[in-house]
């Protein structure tokens, strides 16, 4: 299943209190990258905050793998996280024709 994680910062916290934690937070990606549960990562450009793709079972791994990371850990971040589905709505297009 493919899931949509969306990055949220604890409130008050400075970009210092992240630091040392950053090297083994990317290397912790950089792992679930390589095994194909990461599929894709951006920042967003409004924010400076993760996006992710996974490819997990569902909610409760997708979960299990981003409670994992160090700056979850510590209780700098938290993420949102929303299952995908294929966009079914082009067989609208095609409904009178069938």
């Amino acid at each position: 299943m493919k899931l949509l994680a969306l990055e949220i910062e604890k409130p008050g916290i400075t970009p210092g209190e992240f630091q040392p934690h950053l090297q083994d937070e990317v290397l912790h990606v950089w792992n679930f990258y390589q095994n194909d549960i990461i599929r894709e990562i951006y920042f967003r450009a409004d924010q400076h905050t993760a996006v992710l793709v996974l490819e997990c079972s569902g909610v409760d791994e997708a979960r299990q793998v981003l409670d994992s990371l160090p700056l979850v850990q510590k209780g700098l971040i938290r993420f949102e996280i929303m299952p995908l589905m294929p966009y079914t709505g082009f067989s609208r297009l095609f409904a009178d024709k069938l």
